[in-house]
């Protein structure tokens, strides 16, 4: 089973698709660790990060592929082309490269595939901006994930703070907002509501609360 958890930023997708996978014993498929593992093969290999045919290339042949622990729905271990590069994926350096290389149009078409594949292993959660409506459309639940602008700013606020980051709500509802209207008029992949996704506004609602709904449509599917 495929659940896709699609929403803008800030809404919660992250946690609640880590923390979702774990009560319902899935696997937490993580997508940005994929683009992260392939900008660290292209650091490797030498291969600049506007150079989308090379990326694509790469991204076509060298699978990256997670290992898990027992009941656990984070992987312990991220590989590409064979090689380790579970510490290596979360430096500073790839932190800043990720962003280039995943939003070059044949690396997300060569990824997609391969999560695809992933994902229909097993039974699985994923989240991100264009999962339910471009990845996974034919997702067994697709959830989109909302709240009000502020509580997205309090929230994303307080993840901040927590972080040791100065943050002033105010300044991230804004930027969050503009990255809202970015997201849904980006050419590739825009934020949407899928077809058939279920929206849940988490305004108000408590971690648990979200996961527990998610999780009793996901049984009633799941049967």
């Amino acid at each position: 089973m495929i659940i896709a958890i699609d929403g803008p930023a800030g809404s919660g997708k992250s946690t609640v698709a880590k923390q979702l996978a774990q009560a319902l014993d899935f696997h937490y498929l993580d997508t940005g660790a994929m683009y992260r593992a392939l900008a660290c093969r292209a650091a490797d290999l030498s291969v600049a990060l506007d150079d989308e045919s090379s990326l694509a290339h790469i991204a076509a042949t060298d699978r990256v592929e997670f290992a898990h622990e027992p009941g656990e729905a984070l992987p312990s271990l991220v590989s590409i082309a064979g090689v380790d590069v579970t510490e290596a994926i979360r430096t500073p350096a790839i932190d800043e490269a990720v962003s280039a290389v995943a939003r070059l149009p044949r690396v997300r078409e060569a990824m997609v595939a391969q999560q695809r594949e992933l994902a229909h292993a097993g039974d699985v959660v994923v989240e991100g901006r264009d999962i339910g409506s471009v990845v996974f459309p034919d997702a067994e639940l697709k959830v989109f994930l909302t709240a009000s602008p502020e509580e997205r700013a309090r929230r994303r606020a307080a993840q901040q703070s927590d972080a040791g980051i100065a943050a002033d709500a105010n300044a991230v509802q804004e930027a969050l907002v503009r990255r809202d209207e970015a997201d849904s008029k980006r050419d590739h992949s825009p934020l949407t509501r899928a077809s058939g996704a279920v929206e849940i506004d988490t305004t108000g609602m408590t971690l648990e609360q979200v996961i527990d709904q998610i999780a009793g449509l996901a049984r009633e599917l799941h049967g």
